[in-house]
């Protein structure tokens, strides 16, 4: 890792929270591309994970799932569960956070795509009684949208669009389409 990466890490606890964004902003843009320093990180952001700060669980979480494009050896398949628990946070910004980054996993291997499509798609049929199901349904159709564009695969809109479909109520209906326009 270089010392500029290793300066983000250590930015994130510097007491400006302008720092912090700035450092947490600079590793999410890094970790667009394939690295060769997530296994230097990898363990301590899989114990951000259950942190008692919800927002190193979201830091962790968002972080983590850029990294799985670079895990070669594919430690993100023993490490999802852990992953996919902050989309649940109790803290819903912080579950929401993992929520819209949990897409990420999906474009470091089939495998990998076919998990995150599984617990999407459960997500999305288990939420409706949850506080706020339509913004959880939304960002569940928006990461499909996203694993989508990066992908092209057409089994990821063919599974949107029946997701859509399943919505009884026309006005969410309506919205979620848009996603697909």
């Amino acid at each position: 890792m270089n010392e500029l990466i290793r300066s983000y890490f250590k930015n994130l606890d510097a007491p400006d929270k302008r720092i912090q964004y700035e450092a947490f902003q600079s590793i999410i843009n890094s970790t667009s591309e394939q690295v060769d320093w997530a296994y230097e990180v990898w363990d301590e952001l899989v114990s951000w994970l259950e942190d008692d700060d919800n927002h190193k669980r979201a830091r962790g979480a968002q972080i983590l799932a850029g990294l799985a494009k670079s895990d070669q050896e594919k430690r993100i398949l023993t490490d999802f569960v852990s992953l996919w628990n902050v989309t649940k946070d109790e803290k819903f910004v912080t579950a929401r956070h993992a929520l819209q980054a949990i897409w990420k996993v999906g474009l470091a291997g089939d495998q990998q795509k076919m998990l995150v499509l599984h617990h999407l798609v459960n997500r999305f049929h288990t939420c409706k009684d949850e506080k706020n199901a339509t913004l959880i349904r939304y960002d569940v159709l928006q990461s499909l949208r996203n694993l989508y564009d990066e992908t092209n695969d057409e089994k990821l809109k063919q599974q949107a669009l029946t997701l859509i479909e399943a919505e009884t109520d026309p006005k969410y209906q309506k919205k979620y389409l848009k996603l697909w326009k």
